[in-house]
Formats: C-alpha cells, sequence, structure tokens
C-alpha cells in the first residue's frame, strides 16, 4: 500500500496555549494512505459517531480548520445533516475546496435492497448538502426490513410499528453481492468514489471479492489493543484494502451506552501498559492508542470536543514513534474483547461475528 504527504495549509498552531481562531488554519503533514482507486484517504480523521446535533456544525468546522480533511460519518449517526452544515460554512469561508476533503458515509442495514440504496444515499447527500461522497460503507453485513425514509429516518432498530410492538427485528433475504452491486451503479454514475466494507469478517470479504466488479477500496472495523484483529488486518491488505480502525480507545465510547462489556473492562486509557509507555515519550495515553493504530498502517477516526485534543490527534503520526516491542506490548493486550457486537443489541441476535 502507498503512502504520502498530504499537506495543509496555513501555520501550525502553538498546542502549549489554548487555541483561538488564528491559531488553527495550518499545515499538517498528515500521512494519507492511496487507495485502490487512486484516491489519497488521510491516515487520522474526524470520526462523526456521537457527535451531538447541536455541536456538530460547528465541530467539524472547527476541525476542517485544524487541517482535517477525512470525515467520518454515517446515516445512522443522525448528524449527517449539522456536519454538512460545518462542511458548508468551511467551503463558503474559502478553507478548502470539496475536492480536498475525504467524506464518508456508511449504508445503514434498512436499506440494502438494490432498489433503496440509490435512495439512502440521495438522502447522504441531500443532508450533506454534497454531490458525491469519497467513500460509502456497508455499515454491517445485516440486511433490516425496508423502513420509508418519511417513516423513520434513521431507522436505527426500527423495522416497522408492528415489529417494534412485537420486539421483533425483521430482516430481509438480500444477498450482500445484491447491494453491492447496487454501489457498484452509484460509482458507475459518479454519485460515490469508492466503496467500503464495515464490521465485516475475512470470510465475507473474500466471498464479495469473488462476485464484485470493483473492489472494496478500504474495510473499516473494531480495533484496539484488546481487540487487534490481526489475522483479518493482515488479509485486507494483502487484498488491497485499506484499514481503518474505530473505537481506537477501547470500552471509552461505550460507557455511556451502558454496554455491559465495556462496563466491566479495565479502561485502556488507564492501562498500565499504556500509560508507562505514554509517560516514557512524554505523550498521553490516547496519544499512544492512535500512534499503534498509524504505525502499523492503519487509519483511525477519533473524535473530541476540545481543539486541543483534536490538533494533538491529528499531529500524533508526526509526534510520536512508538518502538517496535512497545508496539509489540500493546498488541499483546489482545484478549479479542469486542464492544460493538449486533449479538447484544436486542433480544433477537444477529450473527455478525460467530
Amino acid at each position: 500500500m502507498v503512502y504520502k504527504q498530504l499537506y495543509m495549509r496555513g501555520t501550525p498552531p502553538d498546542l502549549s496555549r489554548c487555541i483561538t481562531g488564528q491559531d488553527i488554519a495550518m499545515v499538517m503533514n498528515v500521512r494519507t494512505i492511496k487507495l485502490n482507486n487512486g484516491a489519497d484517504m488521510p491516515l487520522v480523521g474526524l470520526g462523526c459517531w456521537k457527535i451531538p446535533n447541536e455541536v456538530a456544525a460547528e465541530q467539524v468546522y472547527e476541525a476542517i480548520k485544524l487541517g482535517y480533511r477525512l470525515l467520518d460519518g454515517a446515516e445512522d449517526y443522525a448528524n449527517e445533516r449539522e456536519v454538512g452544515q460545518g462542511i458548508r460554512r468551511a467551503i463558503d469561508e474559502g478553507l478548502v475546496r470539496r475536492e480536498e476533503l475525504f467524506v464518508v458515509s456508511k449504508l445503514w442495514n434498512n436499506y440494502h435492497r438494490p432498489e433503496d440504496v440509490g435512495k439512502a444515499l440521495q438522502r447522504t447527500l441531500s443532508d450533506l448538502g454534497l454531490d458525491y461522497l469519497d467513500l460509502f460503507y456497508i455499515h454491517f453485513p445485516l440486511a433490516f426490513k425496508f423502513v420509508p425514509l418519511e417513516e423513520r429516518y434513521p431507522a436505527g432498530l426500527y423495522t416497522g410499528a408492528a415489529d417494534e410492538q412485537a420486539g421483533r427485528l425483521a430482516q430481509e433475504p438480500v444477498p450482500l453481492i445484491e447491494t453491492y452491486r447496487a454501489l457498484e451503479q452509484l460509482v458507475d454514475e459518479g454519485r460515490i468514489r469508492a466503496i467500503g466494507l464495515s464490521n465485516f469478517q475475512g470470510c465475507l470479504v473474500q466471498d464479495l471479492l469473488r462476485g464484485c466488479r470493483i473492489r472494496p477500496a478500504a474495510l473499516q472495523i473494531e480495533h484496539h489493543p484488546y481487540l487487534t484483529q490481526e489475522r483479518l488486518v493482515q488479509y485486507a491488505k494483502s487484498e488491497g484494502l485499506a484499514v481503518v480502525g474505530y473505537s481506537s480507545l477501547g470500552p471509552q465510547s461505550f460507557l455511556e451506552l451502558g454496554n455491559t462489556a465495556a462496563q466491566n473492562a479495565a479502561p485502556l486509557l488507564q492501562h498500565e501498559v499504556v500509560c508507562r509507555i505514554a509517560e516514557r515519550h512524554t505523550a498521553t495515553p490516547a496519544e499512544v492508542l492512535l500512534r499503534w493504530a498509524t504505525q502499523r498502517d492503519i487509519a483511525v477516526i477519533p473524535k473530541s470536543s476540545r481543539k486541543e485534543r483534536l490538533a494533538t490527534n491529528l499531529r500524533v503520526d508526526e509526534a510520536l514513534t512508538l518502538a517496535d516491542d512497545e508496539l509489540r506490548e500493546l498488541s499483546s493486550l489482545n484478549c479479542g474483547l469486542r464492544f460493538n457486537d449486533p449479538w447484544d443489541w436486542s433480544a433477537q441476535p444477529l450473527p455478525t461475528f460467530i
């Protein structure tokens, strides 16, 4: 996989003091991953999951001012309209051109039927105020029953009023290859530039590769020292897929959701191994966890409500280098602990990772 430097505008901020508007337009040497369609995807991006609607536009705008160019969103995050407002403000103020951004969304489970894929994309594009996406993932390899957008959007775990009343989560008998071929058509139309797979296991990736016309460009997976998924990462890279890790800080993002696995896990940000390595490098535990991924050529998409932390996250690739034995020590924390498992979403288990 080919990497290069992506040069951002302006002057780096002085992180020794509070970041102000004068600090924010800057040059950042952010490595990029060369995707199999020729596009360059930044190795560090802004994840839009759980950014509240009332602050999403401002956070996206400030992130772009700081130098972020990869914006990772999804239909299911229910904040794409606000994300789009932040993008539009940055473009209108001349901070960035659309073609300098790498905007990502994800197809939700209720829209897997081929005739619904384009409808869902159009809603995303309309909310974002864009003509195309740089990358559009299949969010999960799960096909729920279609719910009209005017009935409920995003639909989440809703598959209709009758199902909700009965406590059911109805599924749609749609093979993944049919959904994928509808996405290939969207590439042909220029409405998306690349297709991604999210929360896929190796056998599903392999199956799609055998039947696709346009190869997927990226695989996004839960990835942190408690869940390294090394074989999956190795396989995806061998097939030319860039790997993007989410929930890089481990259980942190899942605590407020009442996730039992997260509540029972030792916080990675306080783990003795992580903190010892961080102290050795005069870095934060979060920087160590992010660099553990990027130094192994895995993209990360953290979020933060603090400008200082956003800036630190963005520059982690140039500010910190871990020794090989430190990388191995962090990887040795792997225990197969997954926090985002559809099996636990409802009373009706969804066999995604078994």
